[in-house]
């Protein structure tokens, strides 16, 4: 399922209301935090197949987000603070 396609099928009222941190400023870093943060969680692959992103690009981003305390690895998947 596409991003535009998921979008299309998500009303106003089932959004989650996601606060990105005001430290994160490349648009890949708020865009893998706000995936994140919508699914409780993700694994490097899953970041790689739903946001089309490079493996290569997603392992500085997710340093980045855990060095500003914005998310926590537990095992392999990467999950939001709490």
């Amino acid at each position: 399922m596409s991003a535009t396609h998921l979008a299309a099928d998500v009303s106003e009222r089932d959004r989650p209301n996601i606060d990105v941190p005001e430290t994160l400023r490349s648009a890949e870093s708020k865009l893998v935090y706000v995936f994140l943060a919508a699914t409780d969680g993700a694994t490097v692959e899953e970041l790689h197949e739903a946001l089309d992103l490079r493996k290569i690009t997603l392992f500085p981003v997710l340093d980045t987000l855990a060095e500003r305390d914005a998310i926590n690895r537990d095992g392999a998947r990467y999950v939001p603070a709490a």
